[in-house]
This record gives structure tokens, sequence and C-alpha cells, in this order.
């Protein structure tokens, strides 16, 4: 069974840093995209990045591009994303996600597993 648990979440100030962390375990499939989401309340679900597990490219959306990385510590069984100079806007509670590997998951979507999230909030 796929199992996908997130933390790191919190309160910081703009400009500020967080490091989330996504414990993954259960993957029968070797290669697999591991990606972030976000949801803030009345908005529609966007990802904010995504790891591919064979050859490590990573993919962000303009938003957050510079400011957010996504890395893959295999021995760990964990994804992080770090993100940094954060924004009120980036508010939002936060999703770890898996798929088995396609050009779709590439672009947010054919992700079949998904964590509880973690809430996210910047104030400024």
């Amino acid at each position: 069974e796929v199992q996908l648990v997130e933390s790191g979440g919190g309160l910081v100030q703009a400009g500020g840093s967080l490091r989330l962390s996504c414990a993954y375990s259960g993957f029968t499939f070797d290669d697999y995209a591991i990606g972030w989401f976000r949801q803030a309340p009345g908005k529609e679900r966007e990802g904010v990045s995504c790891i591919t597990s064979k050859d490590g490219k990573t993919y962000y959306p303009e938003s957050v591009k510079g400011r957010f990385t996504i890395s893959n510590d295999k021995s760990k069984n964990r994804v992080y994303l770090k993100m940094n100079s954060l924004k009120p806007d980036d508010k939002a509670v936060y999703y770890c996600a898996a798929g088995l590997f396609s050009s779709a998951t590439t672009r947010g979507r054919g992700y079949s597993y998904w964590g509880q999230g973690t809430q996210v909030t910047v104030s400024t």
C-alpha cells in the first residue's frame, strides 16, 4: 500500500523559509513522479513542483520558480520542498502526491496517491 505523509508546515513571516517533507512508502514501481500541490481556500488545486525518480528532473510553474526547490532523498524515502521568499499568496494546504511517471505527471496530472496535507501560513 502506497503511503505519503507530509510534515513541516507551519506559520512563517513573509520573506521567510520552510521545508516540507514527504515520507513515502509502498511503491511497487521504479519509474515514478512525486509532486507537491497546494490548495488555498476558494481556489483550485495548483501543482507547485514535481520530481522524477529515474533522472531527478524537476518541474516548477512560474509562480514558484526560483523560490521553491524539490529534492528526493531515496536513501530516506523522502521528498522535500524547500520554500524560500515566502509570500502571503503561498498560504495553502500543501499536499504530496505520487504516480507512475508519464508526461502527464510533469504537467500536474496522473497522480494516483495523495497525502493528507500540511498547512502553510504566511503572515505579513
